[in-house]
């Protein structure tokens, strides 16, 4: 541990897809067999190099470890998962390279469910869930992390290996299936200490000096121990760790908010460096006052996150240096970092050359945050009035995007202030139950949840529309014949209620922000969601407003090709400023409620032209839930409500449905009830409908679809798997308010799988009823 300390500049990660998504357009061919492993493996290489090179270039340093190596395949879980060896039994024996191995834990095989996904903490970005029982065997395996520290090496760059920290990853794994009753897989926590420290001695071993250790649950109350015993559990960890006589220096990062409760004894730690989230968290003022956060920082540096990594407007640098003053000022060893891994923000905004001017100089994307960052350790090293005309630059534009045209409007801020409690509330549930009798629905009716597959006939169809190669009209007749040939085949299939498919949706939040004034959509920002999908945020820039109806002529035509109901198809609220980059100049509430009041618009002119079901998705409802608890009940308080304002002018005949995915739902099945949905579909099916036990004790008296075909894996699940998924749900929820679905949408799968998959699940269906 003679390594030097870190440079005054540095990031938590960096975007791991490619700048035009190489990685994605590479894995996938892996998948489909067009290239080989070796080509796949060069292809990565390839832009890792080119990653740390720009790296370098924006202003981190080639020496002293300030370029993160935070490259995955996939998932920076799943990657731990394979450092540690915790391949789960049900697998058996591993066959194959390494990355055989990891894709089949990702995707699974034709004898296996993939791992379980869910959202990591409260981003959209999702994780493969760990399964460890008492049994599972850890080895240490640290050739991947050695591999890509030596390329850097080649390169002239010094960079810094970054895996999941032993607490949190156990803290998001779960009991596996073998496990014994009341097993924890935190129980482990010895033993994987000691694996993580024969990784730390292989990586001192090929010249590692630094390690970045990511403890996140740090900063939850979401997980399954209180926050002051995830401390505990963390001190304990690094106690041995930062202990062992062979490693590299640690960094500890705790990303994603506030740390400040905790930051005095991390400090305290045997590490050489701890992170904190300042643009979602704060410093302990009085520890600073006192100087006891100083004295537990002797000889440790604190790398301070006050470039935000989450969002896309520009930092508040003159705001941000105050901070970095403060501990400066205190004598603590400072380092200039981002609040987390700047894998959620695209790549580069100069990219954007088709966003208007004024908004893209309100905007910082990964690039750009690595630039600011870079200033601001220039201000510490070199006295504030070496960087003030930066400082005075962004204080010009932050100025001028609060006085720009749209982004306040009086209007729209009057119609969110004149509703109230009777906009938000429908007639009685026992009301609505007795007028949809008249849509004729079956008992363990069959749907999906909205989208088919999006083929390459689509995205090429769309492609030459975009570009004038063909007319709206040869469009708009393609589109037509795509929603007649989907409506078709379901009625073949025979699903019982229907949907048009969304052939003419690029994206299910994208699609509505550019028909929504107060959005901006991108080009090229792309941002990983989970593996090989990748989506492109839209920009939420002003005011909220539907100047004219979105999705009505679609639905209206589908419904007129047959005599099923239908569903209109929409994208709630809450999702809505989830997968957006949302305004950080007014409450999330107040903008939530704009994008609401749009959407109750909408779904009166849905009806009105005779659609009777309207789904509002809701994924993300969970995905926002603050990490602090004291701040929970505020949210759910205004996120439910926000859906309820869209959804409250429905009529009693109307079945409104909303559809939840990828969450860990028990812990707000209140919430949940609170949506006052007719139906509500929900992702089960990896979870072998581990949802069904918290709704059945909660007494959910509404229709509910728990998923029985997970769309996320290439797997065609057979009638019987289907069958046992639903006699599982229907012991815990009644018959008749059991529907049968797809996990979620089917936008990203093929139609053969497509057909196969919900013919079985067509015929599971029937045959649960048949027992009835």
């Amino acid at each position: 541990m003679t390594a030097a300390p870190l440079p005054q500049a540095t990031i938590l990660g960096y975007p791991r897809i490619g700048r035009r998504r190489e990685l994605k357009r590479a894995v996938e061919s892996f998948w489909a067999g067009r290239i080989s492993e070796p080509e796949l493996q060069q292809t990565a290489a390839q832009l890792r190099a080119a990653t740390r090179a720009r790296l370098v270039e924006l202003g981190l340093p080639a020496a002293g470890a300030a370029v993160p190596e935070s490259f995955s395949f996939y998932d920076q879980v799943l990657d731990a998962t394979l450092a540690v060896g915790a391949i789960p039994s049900r697998f058996g024996a591993p066959t194959g390279s390494d990355l055989d191995t990891y894709f089949r834990l990702a995707r699974g095989d034709a004898e296996h469910q993939p791992l379980e996904m869910t959202k990591w903490f409260d981003t959209n970005y999702h994780y493969s869930v760990p399964e460890i029982d008492g049994e599972t065997g850890f080895a240490a395996n640290a050739t991947a992390l050695v591999e890509q520290f030596r390329e850097a090496q080649e390169q002239g760059i010094e960079t810094r290996p970054v895996l999941v920290g032993p607490v949190t990853y156990l803290l998001l794994a779960k009991a596996s299936d073998a496990a014994a009753d009341g097993f924890d897989p935190i129980d482990r926590l010895d033993d994987l200490v000691g694996v993580y420290a024969a990784l730390l001695e292989a990586l001192a071993a090929a010249g590692v000096s630094w390690v970045q250790l990511d403890e996140p649950a740090l900063v939850s109350d979401s997980l399954r121990v209180t926050r002051e015993e995830t401390l505990g559990l963390v001190e304990r960890a690094y106690a041995v760790l930062g202990g062992a006589g062979t490693r590299p220096r640690i960094l500890i990062a705790a990303p994603y908010g506030n740390s400040a409760a905790a930051l005095t004894r991390l400090g305290a730690l045997p590490v050489e460096a701890v992170h904190a989230d300042l643009v979602r968290g704060s410093l302990p003022d009085a520890a600073l006052a006192d100087g006891s956060l100083a004295q537990a920082f002797a000889g440790t540096q604190l790398v301070a996150g006050v470039v935000d990594g989450r969002n896309i407007w520009r930092t508040d640098l003159r705001g941000a240096f105050a901070q970095l003053t403060q501990l400066t000022d205190a004598g603590i060893a400072t380092v200039v970092g981002t609040s987390n891994n700047l894998q959620h923000v695209p790549h580069d905004v100069r990219d954007e050359t088709k966003l208007e001017g004024r908004l893209r100089s309100w905007l910082a994307f990964a690039d750009q945050k690595v630039e600011q960052v870079a200033i601001l350790a220039r201000g510490l090293a070199e006295g504030a009035a070496a960087i003030e005309p930066e400082l005075a630059e962004v204080d010009r534009v932050l100025a001028d995007r609060d006085a720009a045209p749209g982004v306040h409007s009086d209007p729209i801020r009057a119609r969110v202030a004149a509703s109230g409690d009777d906009d938000r509330t429908r007639v009685t549930e026992e009301d609505r139950r007795a007028a949809q009798q008249d849509l004729g629905i079956p008992h363990l009716a069959t749907t999906t949840i909205g989208s088919f597959p999006q083929t390459p006939e689509i995205r090429k169809a769309r492609a030459a529309f975009v570009r004038g190669e063909i007319d709206e009209a040869a469009y708009e007749g393609f589109l037509r014949e795509e929603i007649a040939s989907v409506i078709r085949l379901q009625e073949e299939i025979g699903l019982d209620v229907l949907v048009h498919g969304e052939a003419e949706r690029n994206d299910m939040v994208q699609y509505f922000a550019e028909l929504l004034d107060g959005f901006a959509v991108t080009e090229h920002g792309w941002v990983q969601s989970y593996g090989s999908r990748a989506t492109r945020p839209s920009i939420l820039w002003g005011d909220v407003s539907r100047p004219a109806p979105m999705t009505v002529r679609w639905s209206e035509y589908a419904q007129s090709l047959t005599d099923r109901p239908v569903k209109g198809m929409l994208t709630g609220p809450v999702t809505i400023l989830a997968w957006s980059f949302v305004r950080d100049d007014q409450p999330l509430s107040d903008t939530a409620a704009q994008v609401a009041l749009a959407l109750r618009d909408e779904i009166e002119d849905l009806v009105d032209a005779g659609i009777t079901i309207v789904q509002v998705d809701e994924p993300a409802l969970r995905e926002l839930l603050p990490l602090d608890r004291d701040r929970q009940a505020a949210y759910l308080d205004w996120s439910v409500g926000a859906f309820r304002l869209a959804t409250g002018g429905a009529r009693a005949g109307v079945q409104i449905h909303t559809h939840l995915c990828y969450s860990e739902f028990g812990e707000i099945i209140d919430a949940v009830d609170g949506l006052d949905a007719d139906v509500t579909s929900i992702e089960a099916a990896r979870s072998r409908m581990d949802v069904v036990q918290p709704l059945g004790d909660h007494g959910y008296s509404r229709g509910i679809g728990p998923g029985v075909y997970d769309i996320h894996s290439p797997r065609v699940p057979g009638v019987d798997e289907q069958t046992e998924l639903i006699r599982i749900a229907a012991a815990r929820i009644p018959g008749e308010q059991l529907w049968v679905n797809p996990d979620c949408g089917l936008k990203t799968r093929g139609y053969d799988e497509t057909v196969a998959s919900l013919t079985n699940l067509v015929l599971a269906a029937k045959a649960v009823r048949a027992e009835a």
